[in-house]
């Protein structure tokens, strides 16, 4: 399989991970404030004691499978891009990478957070609300709070590939828009609206260039 096949099945398996993570996100974990600024420390390690293995599925599904993934796409991209505005090529994927790094970062932290509180839980069920509040903190700071650097990405390649001819142009205009509500997450009056935006639209987006990169790889790659 070329580099560039690979990176749409990458692109899918983005846009795959997005949609079963909103799925688990509205079906179980919205109820205990997951996803918004009133998530209840308690309740989450109550329902970690109870269900630990969801929550390390969803965290591996939403985080390290995503990340792999993309770091894929982020080269499949910028290999595509490359011949064409070579600087762009560079920095586009220098951003992607770091996304994806981080991304990565942000599951590991998640997964030991899960593991630390359901160790704690059995003796001291308000030391293991605690702990996996301070470590779900150092989550959010690597990328699962805000969409910074996939909303740059986002829109640094889409701005790039479009103006290359490299994607469509309603493509590229769908990313930088996608883009645009990452970088809002910054924001906190709109950060939850904006990290929504960017979900919903990174799925759309992440599945159109699965399907182009399929459908009509680069020679070269």
């Amino acid at each position: 399989m070329t580099l560039s096949r690979s990176g749409g099945v990458a692109a899918l398996t983005c846009a795959a991970t997005y949609v079963m993570g909103f799925a688990l996100l509205l079906t179980l974990l919205a109820p205990l404030g997951y996803g918004t600024d009133r998530i209840d420390a308690a309740a989450v390690a109550a329902f970690i004691h109870a269900k630990p293995a969801v929550m390390i599925v969803w965290n591996t599904m939403i985080y390290i499978f995503n990340a792999l993934a993309l770091i894929v796409l982020v080269v499949a991209l910028s290999m595509r891009l490359r011949p064409l505005l070579p600087g762009w090529s560079a920095v586009a994927q220098a951003i992607g990478l770091i996304w994806g790094g981080l991304v990565l970062a942000a599951g590991m932290v998640a997964n030991v957070a899960v593991e630390r509180a359901a160790h704690l839980y059995a003796d001291d069920p308000v030391a293991a609300a605690s702990l996996w509040s301070v470590l779900h903190a150092v989550e959010l700071g690597l990328g699962g709070g805000n969409e910074i650097a996939g909303g740059a990405w986002i829109a640094c390649i889409s701005l790039s590939a479009g103006f290359a001819s490299v994607i469509a142009r309603p493509l590229a205009a769908l990313g930088l828009l996608t883009g645009i509500a990452g970088l809002a997450t910054l924001v906190p009056p709109v950060g939850d609206a904006a990290g929504a935006l960017f979900g919903l639209g990174a799925i759309l987006w992440f599945g159109a260039i699965g399907v182009s990169l399929i459908r009509v790889p680069a020679s070269a790659s």
